[in-house]
């Protein structure tokens, strides 16, 4: 039977009526005022983070605000292969749940499975727009969404989503070691254990985020009389970068790309004096240890994307290019931020 158009009114009225019921209405109940589970013991808590390193490390705020907020709370935690190891040693996780992207629908499904085997009594969603409505939780935060966001650092807007549960504070980044990890980079730079380390970053995610080799040399020059060895850190494919610096530096060098994993480089990070490199995950993982750290960008948002924390600095060129930042210019930045490091 055909509809006059005088019906059509109805009809649209009725959809969106549907639409707020099914979609809005679960996730503005969820973030009602006064709604927060209690603190007591037994609690569950399922907190949803992102994939890339650095994006990862830019959830931990908000994670460790759950945890400050409800210390007795097991926390199980969903997270990504390539940075699943950032939350291996966090003493106060219950289970680390694996969702690679690369497994699609049915990793999907799986994961769904998974986790509607457990009633939680809140879940924190910082990655999908989705999973809350597969989960069983009494209560549910999404992300902000990203116009919500857009005058937020990353760390705040993640954070942000707590903000229901009257939490208005954004704790800085920070990374769990066991003494495994530890006890590596004491073996590893025993041979430098009271030398002043500067560490560096020289690879990146892609080349278009690469500062040049000549550029790092020219920046040790110029800081060799507050260092006495250079650390250099990444992965294996930044093998060729770290033998061309190491060949001219005029400083001794210790280079370790390639040769540990994301908590044994954070463990070596605490030993440096200063970090400085591109925009990777090592610029984050080093802030969140504490050291020091000075990020050079060309292209990016470091507004949005920097890592978070009163100890990180940052710098990006006028032109958008990693050449249209000079040496000098980061150098005589890291004097005024970091007086002790002298000319």
């Amino acid at each position: 039977m055909l509809l006059s158009m005088k019906h059509l009114p109805y009809l649209l009225l009725t959809s969106a009526a549907l639409l707020f019921v099914r979609h809005w209405l679960p996730i503005l109940q969820a973030r009602l005022p006064g709604r927060a589970p209690a603190t007591e013991r037994g609690q569950r808590i399922l907190f949803v983070s992102l994939s890339n390193i650095g994006d990862a490390v830019l959830t931990t705020p908000c994670l460790e605000a759950l945890h400050r907020r409800y210390p007795t709370a097991v926390i199980d935690v969903v997270v990504d292969p390539r940075s699943q190891a950032i939350f291996a040693a966090c003493p106060y996780l219950g289970q680390r749940i694996v969702l690679d992207k690369k497994t699609g629908w049915r990793g999907r499904l799986a994961l769904i499975r998974r986790l509607r085997q457990q009633r939680y009594d809140l879940a924190v969603d910082l990655r999908s727009d989705w999973l809350l409505y597969c989960i069983r939780a009494r209560h549910k935060l999404a992300k902000l969404s990203s116009r919500a966001g857009r005058e937020l650092h990353s760390a705040e807007k993640h954070a942000a989503a707590l903000r229901p549960l009257g939490m208005t504070t954004t704790p800085e980044t920070r990374l769990w070691l066991a003494p495994a990890h530890r006890q590596y980079a004491e073996r590893k730079l025993a041979a430098w254990a009271e030398w002043r380390i500067l560490a560096l970053g020289p690879g990146a995610n892609f080349a278009g985020k690469i500062w040049p080799v000549e550029y790092y040399l020219a920046l040790v020059k110029q800081l060799a009389d507050s260092f006495d060895g250079v650390l250099l850190l990444g992965s294996q494919q930044d093998a060729e970068l770290a033998a061309l610096f190491t060949r001219d530096c005029p400083l001794p060098v210790i280079n370790a790309c390639g040769e540990c994993d994301l908590l044994g480089t954070a463990a070596l990070l605490e030993h440096a004096g200063l970090f400085v490199g591109n925009d990777s995950g090592l610029g984050h993982i080093a802030s969140a240890v504490g050291t020091p750290t000075m990020t050079v960008f060309g292209p990016g948002f470091p507004a949005r994307y920097r890592p978070w924390g009163p100890s990180a600095g940052w710098l990006q060129s006028q032109d958008g290019s990693m050449r249209g930042l000079t040496p000098d210019e980061v150098v005589h930045y890291i004097r005024h931020k970091w007086p002790w490091v002298r000319p």
